[in-house]
């Protein structure tokens, strides 16, 4: 009679001849419940027994995002223009100008534009964070123009339909893709394209992360203990000095 052989996991590992883990950590909660044990107690002790064990920890390599290259951007954005429509152009500017996310975009109100300091105020960031992004002097002019439309017509929303909606993020979404379409474009460019590509741009005109992740809304333990230390106004400077280099 033949052995049963051994079942390999992904690493390799032979598995067959193993205690199932759900009745493993049976066996391991009557040797821990005694010490009343807590998350970061666990997390410390299963820390301990993976050194003890010579476990590697393994973690999934991300896949980096798409990012358009300046040519894609240009002939994008060379079809919105040539549409005419000032509402799509304000709107696709702003994207590309402050790398907003699309649920941020839809939700800014008029008073949340501050056309003197060049600033928009995103109440409704990811994880119910607030945060001010920049724009730049030279989009100003435009911006106020369209604001002051939006106020003539009742508007609460920098960005609205016909019926005072604010416009919904599918809407946005659907928009971008006709003006991809319309390009001939190889890609989509759905609105996380854009903001890729207005950080990616950053970083390629030497500005530090530092700068560049309080404006994105993303925020790790190590880069918030970076910009407490630094002003917004610093931060705001340097974008409005590259931003003049813009392809749009």
């Amino acid at each position: 009679m033949t052995a049963p052989t051994e079942k390999p996991d992904e690493r390799g590992t032979a598995t067959s001849h193993r205690t199932p883990a759900k009745r493993k950590a049976r066996e391991l909660a009557k040797h821990l419940r005694g010490e009343r044990p807590d998350y970061a107690y666990l997390k410390e002790v299963f820390r301990h027994l993976r050194t003890e064990l010579d476990v590697e920890v393994v973690t999934a390599t991300q896949r980096l995002p798409y990012v358009p290259t300046e040519e894609e951007i240009r002939r994008y954005y060379q079809t919105v223009w040539t549409g005419r429509r000032s509402a799509d152009i304000v709107l696709i500017k702003a994207l590309l100008y402050t790398g907003v996310r699309v649920a941020e975009l839809v939700a800014i109100r008029l008073d949340d534009v501050d056309l003197d300091a060049c600033r928009v105020q995103i109440r409704q960031g990811k994880g119910n964070k607030g945060r001010v992004v920049p724009f730049p002097q030279t989009f100003a002019e435009t911006l106020a123009l369209h604001i002051s439309d939006r106020r003539k017509t009742g508007g609460a929303h920098l960005f609205e339909s016909s019926w005072k909606k604010p416009y919904s993020t599918r809407g946005v979404r659907a928009m971008l893709a006709r003006y991809a379409a319309a390009a001939g474009l190889p890609h989509n460019m759905p609105p996380h394209r854009l903001r890729h590509f207005l950080f990616t741009w950053l970083k390629t005109q030497g500005i530090d992360d530092a700068l560049i992740q309080p404006y994105s809304g993303h925020a790790t333990r190590t880069s918030l203990e970076i910009y407490s230390r630094m002003s917004l106004s610093d931060a705001q400077d340097t974008y409005q000095a590259a931003i003049t280099r813009f392809p749009v």
